[in-house]
């Protein structure tokens, strides 16, 4: 049978259906657009579930499961979002909000975990060890351990973005300074890039003719994580300057992680895992010099997500499969 997997992002609300196989034969979305209340933005996603059911000529008595990947804490047994600073929501029921639009067995989850769920179900890893991030407006992270996701004592476990690299550094919206998602996350390449050409125009103007003024159309609002990997691939001095202390502090971030689960597998995932290469050859160098089991005869395999976005959608039509 077939499942829905709901992606609730703080720009987009995605639904797609999901076959046997974890391909995602239909998909529909609708903009989240914040701030607005949770209940309306359940009501949108309910009415997604509705429509693409509609659409494929199928049924509710179709429809096995749904699951939904939320940015936040969810309470499993309450399907309470005890949290989730993006959306706004703190201790919002959207379990109950959501089964007035949908009588479909329903199953919530942090979306990070649905994504690490999702690329481990749907990519046939064998092992049973395994950490994903993803990359984007923050850093999300999924910890599955024999086989299990870790969900901690309050649904609260594998906040991986939440971890300190540097106690006295930048200020992070969880309240902390200096977390790893504030000097790793797509924003943080976009700010640190931002920061640098801005520095770079009232200081000696060495990089002024940088391939990055181009890229953004000489307004460095329009730079994007993207922008960079971009400017690389052409070569570009300030680009490479930019990369590299990127590369850095993710690496010890991934570092940090790897020393505490060694896992068999630690996988990148979000939008700038879509560098590949750029990205990830820099990046396993300096790891590897930083992991405590550095001369070990087996360490972990850092890889690229080959799901990228879609792994949240299939992590969430799973989320019934969980043991």
């Amino acid at each position: 049978m077939a499942r829905l997997g709901i992606d609730l992002g703080g720009t987009n609300i995605v639904v797609g259906l999901v076959a046997d196989d974890c391909s995602i034969k239909d998909r529909i979305s609708c903009k989240t657009a914040l701030p607005r209340s949770a209940e309306s933005i359940a009501e949108d996603m309910g009415r997604l579930c509705q429509e693409i059911i509609k659409r494929n000529g199928l049924q509710n008595k179709d429809i096995e499961a749904v699951g939904a990947g939320i940015p936040g804490t969810v309470n499993k047994k309450t399907g309470i979002v005890e949290y989730a600073n993006n959306l706004g929501f703190e201790n919002v029921p959207l379990a109950a909000m959501l089964k007035k639009y949908i009588d479909i067995p329903l199953f919530m989850d942090n979306d990070a975990n649905a994504a690490a769920w999702g690329e481990y179900k749907a990519g046939g890893y064998k092992e049973d060890s395994f950490v994903l991030i993803t990359l984007g407006t923050g850093i999300g992270g999924g910890v599955i351990l024999d086989g299990k996701l870790l969900h901690g004592i309050n649904y609260a476990g594998g906040e991986l973005g939440h971890t300190t690299i540097n106690f006295k550094g930048r200020p992070c919206n969880c309240g902390r300074t200096g977390c790893f998602e504030v000097y790793g996350s797509a924003s943080a390449l976009i700010e640190q890039t931002r920061d640098a050409m801005a520095f770079d125009r009232v200081s000696d103007h060495l990089y002024e003719k940088s391939v990055l003024w181009t890229l953004c159309g000489g307004n460095i609002d329009n730079i994007e994580a993207k922008s960079v990997f971009d400017a690389v691939s052409q070569g570009d001095e300030l680009a490479n300057i930019l990369l590299d202390e990127y590369t850095t502090y993710l690496s010890e971030g991934i570092a940090n992680i790897i020393n505490i689960f060694q896992p068999a597998v630690f996988c990148i995932g979000g939008g700038v895992s879509k560098a590949g290469k750029t990205l990830l050859d820099p990046l396993k160098k300096k790891t590897a010099k930083l992991i405590y089991s550095r001369n070990s005869a087996v360490n972990t395999e850092i890889t690229l997500a080959r799901f990228d976005n879609d792994a949240g959608i299939i992590g969430a039509a799973l989320l019934n499969e969980l043991p």
